[in-house]
């Protein structure tokens, strides 16, 4: 007599097929993870030039193998981490003009946005970084250059338009010169970065009486 033929068991087999490439999928976002904090933590110690991918490997915890897996090279690596930490602060000042409220408060919070998250914090030794590596290192400047500074430069160049048009800002000419409203913030980082242990600045008040140049005394 025959026996019966063995039963199949569909659910199990997708558990199988479905589980593991879960969970390496979520390993793997965990080791790029790891690789992006532990290159920031070396970029800042060492700088672009003297970091080496195995200094990074080793701060993250994974052969140098495994960070190939995630990136191209050093300058890709570095690239990323311009992304995730940096650029999303620039893309604020890209969002659609306001229909209400005052352009100087936009650019105020703006202003006070770049002090708290980056003059004070790590992401202010990256542009410290760029700043002193970038003539050395084109690569990385004109990387920064189109991810972070002409962004960044058209939103305020936008937002200096309208509050032109609004009649907030009397002086035309800075519509060609937004660098001369971001110029305080530079001012900051690099301060912070040099000077900020001898004498320390109060980025934010410096802003403001900035913004009363361009804007007036008791503007809102």
């Amino acid at each position: 007599m025959p026996s019966a033929p063995a039963k199949k068991r569909p659910a199990k087999r997708e558990r199988a097929s479905s589980g593991p490439p879960a969970k390496r999928a979520e390993r793997a976002a965990d080791r790029r993870q790891a690789i992006i904090e532990a290159a920031f933590e070396t970029f800042i110690e060492k700088g672009f030039a003297a970091t080496r991918l195995d200094d990074v490997a080793r701060q993250a915890g994974v052969a140098k193998g495994t960070i190939y897996l995630h990136f191209r090279d050093k300058q890709a690596l570095f690239e990323e981490l311009v992304r995730s930490a940096i650029v999303p602060l620039a893309s604020r000042l890209t969002a659609p003009p306001p229909t209400t409220g005052s352009i100087r408060a936009v650019i105020e919070g703006f202003a006070d946005n770049f002090v708290r998250e980056v003059t004070t914090t790590r992401r202010g030794a990256i542009v410290r970084l760029v700043i002193a590596e970038g003539p050395r290192f084109p690569a990385i400047a004109d990387f920064y250059y189109r991810e972070v500074v002409s962004r960044g430069l058209a939103g305020m160049r936008a937002l200096i338009e309208l509050g032109i048009a609004r009649g907030e800002i009397r002086e035309s000419g800075l519509k060609d010169f937004p660098q001369i409203v971001v110029a305080p913030a530079m001012v900051a980082v690099i301060w912070q970065g040099l000077f900020g242990r001898f004498a320390p600045l109060d980025a934010a008040a410096m802003l403001r009486v900035h913004l009363d140049l361009i804007f007036g005394k008791g503007s809102a």
